[in-house]
């Protein structure tokens, strides 16, 4: 299965297939608005701005896994990264990244990039560098900025 199988769905409620982005870098994340790292949506949103017009897609996808710190909706989430961090990149419908319901999306990325736990996504905004061929090439830790991707980003745009 290639990651461009893979079918998600925005916050709106509009399903599409990872296909629409083949042959573009993507960085995608598991995020949650409450929670403490969520400065990262400016960092993430940051790189977006920098890097869009080189084709890169950023992709957040909230997830209430981690101590309830994406309680509402998709699109609760996705109104408040635009209220309280600016962001214009796409936001998704909540999903699990873990367990047995996690999103096939994250059970591939899972797959293809261990972290420290393993295959599991320790906590919230661990983040995924896709290239244009759809293969993942470097996971990132939750504390870790995304703006120190910036030199991976760069070798695959």
């Amino acid at each position: 299965m290639s990651i461009y199988d893979i079918e998600v769905k925005k916050a709106n409620g509009e399903t599409y297939s990872l296909d629409k982005y083949k042959g573009r870098p993507m960085l995608i994340a598991n995020t949650a608005s409450q929670c403490g790292l969520r400065g990262q949506y400016d960092d993430l949103e940051a790189l977006h701005q920098e890097y869009k017009d080189q084709d890169l897609v950023v992709l957040g996808f909230p997830s209430n896994q981690f101590n309830n710190q994406e309680p509402g909706s998709g699109q609760d989430a996705e109104e408040a990264c635009r209220i309280n961090h600016g962001v214009t990149f796409d936001i998704h419908d909540i999903i699990d990244v873990n367990g047995e319901n996690a999103h096939p999306l994250f059970k591939h990325l899972r797959k293809e990039a261990d972290g420290l736990m393993g295959d599991k996504i320790k906590w919230n905004f661990t983040k995924f560098l896709v290239d244009r061929d759809g293969n993942v090439i470097s996971r990132v830790a939750p504390t870790t900025s995304p703006l120190k991707m910036k030199k991976d980003i760069e070798k695959v745009l």
